[in-house]
């Protein structure tokens, strides 16, 4: 078999400028994503592990470090059911027994979480030009799950805030799948609720990092409002010509990740 891919490039062209993703069926007879790039194709498992790497066994990395966690805490981290832990911390058997080992991530271990994110991020991406709203949700969802575990068992603590710098981004998708979702369920005050979620979920975030004057300013913090407005049942012309004076001005700020969310919600407005 040539492992020349000049054929598959061919019949499958890059367009510049937008995102070219396809489902396909594996050799394996499960479904991949797939990612034109200008100079190949990105390849993806829908399910589990992006890569379809297990890692130690594990499903991912970080389910891997989940279940050391787990395993150095003993039967107590697994709640109530554990009367054994109970009665031996009680009765002082061993005094090193009521203090688990420290569980912490090194900075290699962060690196490598860090890595397996961006593969996530990457699928739920391309998920969501697929319409595949609950594969964007599940995928943000576990991110964000990361991005907690590393802020509290880093080593370093500029290992979890690395990744605390994408934190709003995951929270705007999140919430923009899950509004996407209800809308294609018919259900727009649930969709209303997602988004006003994510508002009040990157409002903290902002907060918390000492900076709440940048969440009225935040690309994020602007993407759910304006699609916010587009749930409304009819959305008045001045406000779609404000929507598109925005864009200009986006665009005259060079600001394109705006702008695409921006010429995103022109597009769902009702005629």
């Amino acid at each position: 078999m040539s492992l020349d891919l000049t054929t598959l490039l061919q019949n499958w062209p890059y367009e510049s400028g937008r995102l070219n993703v396809r489902m396909i069926r594996g050799d394996d007879g499960e479904p991949k994503i797939q990612v034109r790039l200008d100079l190949g194709i990105l390849q993806m498992n829908m399910e589990g592990r992006p890569d379809g790497q297990t890692p130690f066994g594990f499903p991912s990395l970080l389910e891997y470090h989940e279940n050391r966690l787990d395993e150095i805490a003993g039967p107590s981290a697994l709640g109530p059911a554990a009367p054994e832990a109970v009665e031996a911390m009680a009765e002082g058997d061993d005094e090193d027994a009521d203090a688990p080992p420290a569980f912490a991530l090194s900075p290699d271990e962060c690196k490598q979480l860090r890595d397996e994110a961006a593969q996530y991020y990457h699928r739920y991406v391309a998920l969501l030009v697929l319409e595949d709203y609950e594969g964007v949700i599940r995928d943000t969802t576990r991110n964000l799950r990361l991005l907690d575990f590393c802020a509290e068992h880093a080593e370093n603590d500029s290992d979890g805030a690395i990744l605390e710098q994408v934190r709003p981004y995951i929270t705007m998708m999140r919430a923009r799948a899950l509004a996407s979702q209800a809308i294609k369920d018919n259900e727009p005050n649930v969709a209303v609720n997602a988004i006003d979620e994510g508002l009040d979920a990157l409002r903290a975030h902002y907060e918390a990092a000492g900076d709440p004057g940048d969440f009225e300013q935040s690309n994020e913090a602007q993407m759910l409002r304006s699609m916010r407005e587009t749930l409304l049942p009819k959305l008045p012309v001045s406000q779609r010509a404000e929507l598109r004076q925005r864009l200009q001005e986006a665009l005259a700020r060079e600001n394109y990740e705006l702008a695409a969310i921006l010429r995103d919600e022109l597009r769902l407005l009702p005629d």
